[in-house]
């Protein structure tokens, strides 16, 4: 091979002797775990029964033993472990058998107490451990062609001995050893000396200490099998007629026959990986224009066989490309008068691969087709919808992005006028799926004359968002999931249209949700009291409370004074407009009413309650008996036989100051002005009104505090109703000047008046004693017979009495 390298024969001769050694010291330390232990001192000796190393649970029999010259009398042999006192005995020996468990170190000591003193004789080490393990996961690695080897391995469990671990190499011809220099309590380490291509080596990692040894598995390789090359160094050169191609060019120390590449896009996670086995370059397709990518490129010597590399590393913009996709484009049109309409138009941003790079713009163009002579409209936008007034017409619109490369291909679309003879689809569904996400089905069109190319979904959630959510299907697709902006526990309007030659026909729509809770709050209700029961209106529930699609809604009326269940009415969801009456309701009787809406998952709270109780029958009977006298009394009146015998009849049964006739207005001062007025407008003069009056002595009339004035029936505003003590009232007028036309219309009502006038709120007056003598009529009371011209009832604050009360029928137009 190419790579070869002979190892030089001083490097062989080196470590071949250190190879000889280690074995040896492992015999003689097996040898030397197998015997006692002893420690002689000048003072007295401590032998054990065991070695210096021993496993846990092992029993060793101490013993102590002080020379000559005798101990004094009084003083004792003892046995110390680890600083404690075990047994002492008197006299010049003692020695006691234990049981080590404990691993690590334990020192026995032995020492002659004499009273309080206790002087130091001899003492022995005793290591407590675990003989070694065989070492597992031994591997060997050379970084990049020039370096050497490094073989590691795990040690196993602690041996809390000493422990001497090395590697014995083996060509197959002579074997080398090489002794672990930094030992380590986990794992081994150790570096070789270079090796060449064409051998195959043998690697075994072998352990010792005082309680055994042990070796591991043999490793077989070659040095192609264990050599991991340094990361190669790359460039990327980026095609000019493409942005979506570039080219590799690699070099590296190891000359390796094998390459990988990955990249990615700085925006994502995920690698895509392609191998080469050339030595120069390599040319990758497929990329995104406009788009930072991260590159990595590793290698090894030969193909199927070594190590990889670690990856080199470099990022790289794409250049921008002309975009390729089309547009995916739908619209809405509104009617907004009979030669108007609104377009609004929405379309899905290109992908990026599909865009080229950043999209700039977008260019949308309008041709009317049925009125050759309008010219087409030219419009730009950087949003994805745009909206604009257009004549209702049939337009063909396009619509393309644009970047700094250049515009993709028009998307165009044809829109017309809403025609009968472009069916909707049928039996549009939607099923609830959960994942936010809903089901919609339907059924093709039935009786159209054109052949379909396919559906369009639309979806939106209502008030909140416009139309712009879609999908466009084959024919043959009856049904799709829409997963798109759907969030859980929202209502949805789904709308389903058919396509006809690029021309969309009517839609048919439904509501669907993915999931749904029950509502959060109840309707906003009203009641109004209608035709002997209830009309009840409501609001609609606000969407975020809703929760869901409502499929109905529940009108609770419960009557107080019973016990039991409140009577239900139910009304089913999409009702226009939001409202129930409920009848026959009894009178008089105290009703309260609730609502509540459903969703699919069950019934929500209630909203606001209402109270209701209709009027009873006999207040109605008592209205209608009153109005219908008073229409009956009009009508009799207006007969003058009739008129003369009612006259009659009421003389009769009236009381006698009833019959007192009032005042004359005429003698008011105010019937002065009135004449001059009428003197202005050449009007004729009434022969009811009198020119000369006398004005008689005036009294003031009672009021009542925080009442309002109201007018009283031949009053002029701005005046005042006083009486004199004889009974004569008259209208004082106030500074105020009257209004030329409010005078005109008081003449005219006056004129056709009776020489006496009548109001419940007047009990009598007297005649003035200068008017001129009539003829008196019979008397009758005004209460009857309501004035066409003036108020019939006087409503002023006050209290006034007067002596008679006088009204001749004759005054009224017949």
């Amino acid at each position: 091979m190419p790579f070869s390298w002979i190892v030089p024969s001083a490097i062989w001769l080196v470590l071949h002797f250190p190879a000889e050694s280690c074995r040896r010291g492992a015999v003689s330390a097996g040898r030397a775990a197998r015997g006692g232990t002893a420690g002689l001192c000048a003072k007295g000796n401590v032998t054990a029964s065991t070695a210096s190393a021993i496993r846990s649970g092992t029993k060793v029999t101490l013993s102590c033993q002080l020379r000559a010259p005798p101990t004094p009398a009084g003083c004792w042999a003892a046995i110390f472990l680890n600083a404690s006192e075990q047994i002492r005995r008197e006299g010049g020996s003692v020695s006691k058998t234990f049981v080590v468990a404990a691993h690590g170190k334990h020192i026995f000591t032995c020492k002659a107490i004499c009273g309080d003193k206790a002087k130091l004789v001899c003492g022995i080490d005793i290591l407590c451990g675990n003989p070694p393990e065989e070492p597992r996961n031994v591997s060997c690695i050379q970084y990049g062609t020039r370096g050497h080897p490094t073989c590691t391995w795990d040690k196993g469990r602690l041996t809390y001995l000493d422990t001497a671990y090395r590697i014995e190499l083996s060509n197959g011809t002579d074997a080398f050893c090489f002794p672990e220099e930094i030992p380590n309590q986990v794992f081994g380490s150790q570096a070789l000396s270079k090796l060449d291509f064409d051998s195959n080596y043998t690697v075994v990692v072998s352990a010792y200490n005082k309680l055994g040894n042990a070796s591991s598995q043999p490793l077989t390789f070659m040095l192609v099998d264990i050599v991991k090359p340094n990361p190669p160094d790359f460039s990327v050169e980026f095609d000019d007629s493409s942005a979506t191609s570039c080219s590799f060019f690699w070099h590296d120390e190891a000359q390796a026959q094998h390459y990988r590449l990955r990249y990615r896009p700085l925006s994502r996670h995920t690698w895509s990986t392609v191998e080469s086995f050339s030595r120069e370059k390599y040319h990758l397709q497929g990329l995104e224009p406009d788009t930072e990518y991260e590159f990595q490129v590793s290698c090894r010597i030969l193909p199927g066989r070594g190590l990889w590399s670690d990856w080199s590393r470099s990022q790289s913009r794409t250049p921008a490309a002309v975009p390729t996709g089309i547009l995916d484009v739908w619209y809405r049109q509104q009617d907004l008068d009979s030669g108007h309409q609104n377009l609004s138009l929405f379309w899905k941003a290109l992908s990026k691969s599909e865009a080229g790079g950043r999209i700039l713009g977008y260019t949308v163009t309008l041709e009317a087709l049925e009125h050759g002579e309008l010219p087409a409209q030219s419009h730009q936008t950087t949003q994805t919808s745009f909206s604009r007034v257009i004549p209702r017409l049939g337009h063909r619109v396009t619509v393309s992005a644009r970047n700094p490369r250049g515009s993709s291909a028009p998307a165009a679309i044809l829109t017309h006028l809403g025609s009968p003879d472009l069916p909707p689809p049928e039996r549009v569904s939607a099923v609830a799926l959960g994942n936010s996400s809903i089901l919609v089905s339907w059924s093709p069109p039935a009786g159209a004359t054109v052949p379909i190319q396919g559906y369009v979904v639309e979806w939106a959630q209502p008030h909140l968002q416009p139309w712009h959510t879609w999908v466009k299907l084959p024919p043959s697709h009856l049904s799709t999931v829409i997963a798109e902006h759907i969030r859980d526990n929202v209502c949805y309007q789904i709308h389903v249209s058919a396509l006809y030659q690029d021309r969309a026909g009517q839609a048919a729509s439904t509501r669907g949700n993915s999931t749904a809770q029950a509502p959060s709050a109840g309707p906003q209700m009203f009641t109004t009291p209608w035709a002997s029961g209830v009309l009840v209106s409501w609001e609609e529930i606000p969407a975020p409370q809703q929760r869901g699609c409502i499929t109905g809604y529940h009108i609770y009326l419960h009557r107080r004074d019973r016990q039991g269940q409140p009577q239900l009415h139910a009304i089913p969801a999409g009702r226009a407009p939001r409202s129930l009456h409920i009848p026959d309701l009894e009178p008089g009787e105290h009703h309260d009413l609730w609502m509540t809406a459903a969703t699919a998952a069950g019934e929500g709270p209630r909203g606001n309650s209402a109270s209701v109780c209709l009027e009873s029958a006999e207040g109605w009977g008592t209205l209608v008996l009153t109005c219908s006298f008073f229409i009956l009394s009009a009508c009799v009146c207006s007969v003058p036989p009739a008129r003369k015998a009612l006259q009659w009849l009421l003389s009769l049964l009236l009381p006698q100051w009833q019959s007192k006739s009032i005042p004359d207005p005429a003698n008011a001062t105010w019937a002065k002005s009135l004449e001059a007025t009428k003197a202005e407008l050449s009007a004729p003069s009434s022969p009811f009104l009198p020119s000369a009056f006398e004005e008689p002595e005036t009294s003031p009339v009672e009021e009542t505090a925080g009442e309002p004035e109201h007018p009283i029936p031949g009053g002029i505003p701005g005046d005042k109703l006083v009486v004199d003590s004889r009974g004569h009232g008259e209208w004082a007028q106030e500074e105020q000047q009257l209004p030329e036309l409010y005078q005109r219309l008081v003449v005219e009502a006056m004129e056709p008046m009776g020489e006496y006038i009548s109001s419940p709120a007047i009990s009598s007056l007297s005649p003035a004693p200068d008017s001129a003598p009539e003829p008196e009529p019979e008397p009758i009371s005004f209460s009857s017979f309501p004035n066409p011209f003036l108020t019939p009832v006087l409503c002023c604050p006050g209290n006034l009495t007067l002596d008679r009360v006088k009204l001749s029928c004759s005054s009224f137009p017949r």
